[in-house]
């Protein structure tokens, strides 16, 4: 505030106008450490560059920014900068494309942002995404873009961590990717706290502090890919499936997040996976358009045998007796 020139501090009058509609002159000086006549001025000095600020008489008067024939500046904080990138990653899977209507406008708003608030933003743009649940839970935009920003630059982080009511713990991670995956935001990461790979919610981070030890991440490192097959795994019980097509073939049946596949030759695979939940699990096997046999678990195999006399009973109920 203390600039010589009126410049930044029209721009300033113009964030604040933005924020708080029909905002006095006198409230104006006062934030501004100006006097009234100086707020006139900036508000000259906007009108001016045709930015339409209107002026509302009486005793709930002040100014705010009306309709013109061009959008007129905006003004974002860091915060919602990162939650308006954040939500039009999650809400449209072409956002990082800069050939994409939504992506391009993206693209402008992060190249006049200032560069402690683009460069989280952008960040923030490249994380992968994928079809999104409307139910997830939204993470908080500056944790998101401070994680974001230590995977970029190799850096150890120290996260409190809450896996459910009551169970807060602290871990130490190597951060390797964010990833957007139906809508919730997930940190993949080596936890040198449980010495094992590990796969967080983000919504679940209560705190983040940047180390200053650095790592180098896993050279081959596929996010997506290793974010669903660690979704497929570690569940209570563990799925085999061998299914009479190629490995390639049954990939167009299964998605990652299902379960692995294995090649057992030219004409046949086998799927690993594990699972919580296996009549949930029975349904997913009914995309498969090959033949294919269930060796495991026993629990697996009793619910598609439920699933299919399901079916078989309500293909009989739907015939017509005479």
């Amino acid at each position: 505030m203390h600039d010589a020139s009126p410049t930044p501090r029209a721009l300033l009058t113009l964030e604040l106008i933005q924020n708080s509609p029909g905002i006095t002159a006198q409230r104006l000086a006062q934030r501004l450490e100006v006097s009234e006549r100086a707020v006139r001025r900036y508000v000259g000095i906007l009108r001016e560059a045709e930015v339409p600020v209107e002026s509302v008489r009486g005793p709930y008067g002040g100014y705010r920014v009306g309709r013109g024939h061009r959008v007129p500046p905006l003004m974002f904080s860091t915060t919602e900068a990162l939650g308006l990138v954040m939500a039009v990653l999650e809400s449209h899977r072409a956002a990082g494309d800069p050939k994409d209507p939504a992506g391009s406008a993206l693209g402008k708003i992060i190249r006049v942002l200032p560069e402690p608030v683009a460069g989280p933003a952008d960040a923030v743009r490249r994380v992968l995404a994928r079809q999104q649940d409307m139910d997830a839970a939204s993470p908080n935009p500056e944790t998101t873009a401070l994680l974001v920003q230590a995977c970029a630059a190799s850096r150890r982080l120290r996260l409190g961590y809450r896996s459910g009511p009551g169970r807060d713990r602290v871990m130490d991670v190597d951060p390797w990717a964010v990833v957007v995956h139906h809508g919730r935001w997930y940190l993949l990461c080596w936890s040198h706290t449980v010495d094992a790979r590990r796969l967080l919610r983000i919504d679940r981070v209560t705190a983040a502090d940047v180390r200053a030890e650095t790592f180098t991440p896993p050279a081959d490192l596929d996010p997506m890919r290793t974010l669903e097959e660690h979704m497929s795994e570690g569940w209570q019980y563990e799925v085999e499936v061998v299914i009479d097509a190629p490995a390639t073939t049954a990939a167009r049946w299964i998605p990652r997040r299902v379960g692995r596949l294995e090649e057992l030759g030219p004409r046949r695979c086998r799927l690993i996976a594990s699972t919580e939940d296996p009549d949930w699990y029975a349904h997913q096997l009914t995309a498969i358009e090959a033949p294919f046999r269930i060796t495991g678990p026993p629990e697996l195999q009793h619910a598609a045998r439920s699933l299919a006399e399901r079916l078989l009973n309500a293909a009989a109920s739907g015939q017509s007796t005479d």
